[in-house]
C-alpha cells in the first residue's frame, strides 16, 4: 500500500485569471430560509390615518455573496378618518449585501401587488418599495433581521380613499432569518509533516554551502537547488516561491518569463533525480466564477505538466486544477488574493 507524503517543491505565484466581476467566496452560502417579521407602517398624509402595525412571512434563497431573492406576504392595519384601514399584500424582492459578516448592511428593493380596504371599500392595485437594513448573525441558522422601506402604492382607479388613488408609507421591519441546513465551512488544507531522514554529523565538516541554501555541502544531499528555494535540514527542496506573471492573460499559455523559470526547475529534476510521481496544483483566487476558475487552473497545471514533460523530467507528472477551494491566504484584500493565485509541484513519496 502506498504511503503519501506531500512535499511542497515549487509554488508559482501571481498566476493572473480572468478578471471577472466578484463570485462566491472560496465556499459559498447557497442555502434556503424562512423569514418571519413584525411591521410598523407611518402612513402619508394621503390616507388621511393613522400609523399602524402588522407582520409577515418571507421565503428567499441566498444566491452568492452579495445577492439574496426573496418572496414575502404581510398583513397591515390602522385606522382612519373614512374608517378602518387593512392592507394584504405581498412582493418579490431582491437584496443586495455589502459584505457577509456577522454584521451585513443591505439595500432592497421590491415589486408586488396589494389589496386595501378602508371600511369596506376595498381595491386591488401595485406597490414598488426601497429601503436599507441590516442582519446580525447570532448563530448559524439564526440572525436577527430590520429595514426600513419606502413604499408605493397605486390603486388604480379604485377609489378607495376617495381624492387620490396613490399613497406613499413608510415601514419599519423587524424579525429574524432561519437558513436551512448547515452553514458550509472554509475547506482547511492539511499538509502532511515532512519526514526527514536522520543524517549523521561529519567531523570536520566543511563550512562550504556552493548553492547558498544554508546547508553545508558536506550534509547537503541536493548540492544544486534554485535561488531562494526553500530546503530541509539535508538540502532537499520544499518549496520554491516564485512572483511574477507565469500566464498570458485570461490563458493556458506560458510567458517566456515563466519558460526561464521552469527551465530551472526542469534542469535541477534531470540532474538530481528522485523517481517520485509529481502533482501538479493550479490554484486560484476567489475573483472569477467558481466553474470557471477550476477549469481555468486545470488547463494551467496541464500546461506546466506537458513544459516539464518537453524539458526531459522522467518523473510521473500529474495535473490537478483545485480552482478557489484551497486558499493559503486571505480573499479579502488584493495581496492576499495574489498569493492565492498559484501552481504548486508536489513530491509524492511511494
Amino acid at each position: 500500500m502506498l504511503k503519501k507524503k506531500l512535499l511542497a517543491i515549487a509554488s508559482l505565484t501571481s498566476v493572473g485569471f480572468l478578471p471577472l466581476a466578484q463570485a462566491a467566496d472560496h465556499i459559498q452560502d447557497d442555502r434556503w430560509y424562512i423569514a418571519p417579521f413584525a411591521s410598523f407602517v407611518r402612513t402619508g398624509g394621503d390616507r388621511d390615518s393613522s400609523d399602524g402595525w402588522g407582520g409577515g412571512m418571507g421565503i428567499g434563497k441566498i444566491l452568492d455573496k452579495h445577492f439574496n431573492v426573496e418572496v414575502k406576504g404581510f398583513y397591515e392595519e390602522f385606522g382612519g378618518s373614512n374608517g378602518p384601514w387593512s392592507l394584504t399584500g405581498g412582493t418579490a424582492d431582491l437584496q443586495y449585501y455589502f459584505s457577509r459578516d456577522k454584521f451585513s448592511p443591505y439595500t432592497v428593493v421590491g415589486l408586488g401587488g396589494m389589496n386595501s380596504c378602508a371600511s369596506a371599500n376595498c381595491g386591488a392595485g401595485f406597490i414598488g418599495e426601497a429601503g436599507a437594513g441590516f442582519t446580525y448573525e447570532l448563530h448559524d441558522n439564526f440572525l436577527l433581521r430590520s429595514d426600513v422601506r419606502y413604499r408605493y402604492n397605486n390603486n388604480l382607479n379604485a377609489h378607495v380613499q376617495p381624492g387620490t388613488d396613490e399613497f406613499h408609507d413608510m415601514t419599519v421591519n423587524v424579525g429574524f432569518v432561519i437558513p436551512f441546513g448547515d452553514k458550509p465551512k472554509p475547506v482547511e488544507k492539511y499538509e502532511a509533516p515532512v519526514a526527514v531522514a536522520a543524517v549523521a554529523v561529519v567531523a570536520d565538516c566543511s563550512t562550504q554551502d556552493s548553492d547558498y541554501d544554508g546547508v553545508n555541502d558536506c550534509l547537503d544531499r541536493c548540492p544544486v537547488t534554485l535561488k531562494d528555494t526553500k530546503v530541509d535540514n539535508i538540502g532537499c527542496p520544499v518549496r520554491l516561491i516564485l512572483k511574477g506573471q507565469h500566464f498570458k492573460y485570461d490563458s493556458a499559455e506560458l510567458t517566456l518569463k515563466a519558460q526561464e523559470i521552469l527551465d530551472g526547475v526542469a534542469e535541477n529534476l534531470v540532474s538530481y533525480p528522485q523517481k517520485n510521481d509529481i502533482e501538479v496544483q493550479g490554484h486560484a483566487s476567489s475573483e472569477g466564477a467558481d466553474n470557471y476558475n477550476m477549469k481555468l487552473s486545470q488547463r494551467r497545471a496541464q500546461s506546466v505538466v506537458d513544459y516539464l514533460k518537453m524539458k526531459g523530467v522522467t518523473n510521473r507528472l500529474m495535473a490537478k486544477g483545485y480552482g478557489e477551494t484551497q486558499p493559503i491566504a486571505d480573499n479579502s484584500t488584493e495581496a492576499g488574493r495574489s498569493e492565492n493565485r498559484r501552481v504548486e509541484l508536489i513530491w509524492i513519496e511511494n
